[in-house]
């Protein structure tokens, strides 16, 4: 039942107090790893709600949550909208003061949730923390999200410098601060939702915090598979939609312009990358989705730009590069 008030004694709850934040785990034939993430969350040492959110899968997914013994609330979609839209989808059941997003690939350490509300609650000019990413074997896969000198979100791997973001596999907001600069983009189905959100964020006035001790293991990819022409295009696409709805004008229309005038020639080019978003087909299938999804973009931008706090050129000015 949303809205109930519990208290947390040795993993479980009872009807006493409010929980402060909901953990949203999104996933999809997500059968093969989610009892880790599960499990793992169960195990935390701060009180919370679990709500999984299904993307349609039908991989045994449904009968695995049903039967997992943190009996998880489960939210599910009638079809996949990828990570972007389920978050989206998710965010009108959310109840608490705090929201995390969790990938179903992930398995925080028991502290994770206790060190980014206590970030957090340091911090009341900041409306997100983001955790340590690890892979497999240790080493780091992000620990915050800077923005590059062309608009690209690329993860920080080492330090505690300051982030201009966070990668969404794993981060805690204020749920009135992501709902005031606009919540989640449905419409980038899957990658870039996270430095978007950032993005509307800073220009609300919001920090945003690195939290490296705050630790969580990682399956990069276990639901997409990195460098495949799908990923790319989503990134590419969404990277340039972030930055029609967020960045300043003029870099908006410096990487539109570079992107198209890059697949013109890249059929001339002998020396052309191999890599999947230098093939012509790929890069024309992102610029058609651009041009239809501009409208609604340039809508966007106009709703950011209402809520902005922060100039788009002051945040570009004090990030970009890095």
């Amino acid at each position: 039942m949303l809205g109930d008030d519990h208290e947390f004694r040795h993993g479980h709850y009872s009807a006493l107090v409010p929980l402060p934040i909901t953990v949203l785990v999104v996933t999809w034939r997500g059968a093969a790893h989610i009892a880790d993430c599960l499990d793992a969350l169960a195990a935390q040492d701060r009180p919370h709600r679990t709500l999984v959110v299904d993307n349609a899968s039908d991989d045994g997914t449904a009968a695995l949550l049903a039967a997992h013994p943190s009996a998880p609330e489960v939210l599910r979609l009638p079809r996949n909208t990828g990570y972007a839209g389920a978050l989206a989808a998710a965010l009108s059941h959310v109840d608490t003061p705090l929201v995390a997003w969790l990938n179903d690939d992930a398995a925080p350490a028991p502290d994770w949730l206790g060190l980014l509300e206590d970030a957090l609650g340091a911090a009341p000019g900041a409306a997100a923390a983001a955790s340590r990413l690890d892979r497999a074997d240790g080493t780091a896969q992000s620990t915050g999200v800077r923005l590059t000198a062309d608009g690209h979100g690329y993860d920080r791997v080492t330090g505690e410098l300051p982030v201009f973001g966070f990668c969404g596999g794993a981060v805690l907001l204020r749920t009135e601060a992501l709902r005031a600069a606009g919540g989640v983009p449905a419409a980038f189905f899957c990658y870039y939702e996270d430095t978007d959100t950032a993005w509307r964020l800073r220009l609300a006035g919001h920090d945003v915090l690195a939290v490296p001790s705050a630790r969580v293991r990682h399956r990069h990819g276990a639901s997409t598979r990195p460098g495949s022409p799908e990923f790319h295009r989503w990134n590419e696409r969404n990277r340039l939609l972030m930055l029609v709805r967020c960045a300043p004008a003029a870099v908006a229309a410096r990487e539109l312009a570079k992107f198209a005038a890059l697949t013109a020639v890249l059929p001339l080019r002998r020396d052309r990358p191999a890599a999947a978003n230098f093939r012509f087909t790929l890069r024309a299938r992102v610029l058609a989705e651009i041009v239809a999804m501009l409208p609604g973009a340039l809508v966007a931008r106009r709703a950011v730009g209402g809520l902005a706090r922060v100039s788009r050129g002051e945040v570009w000015r004090s990030w970009a590069g890095r």
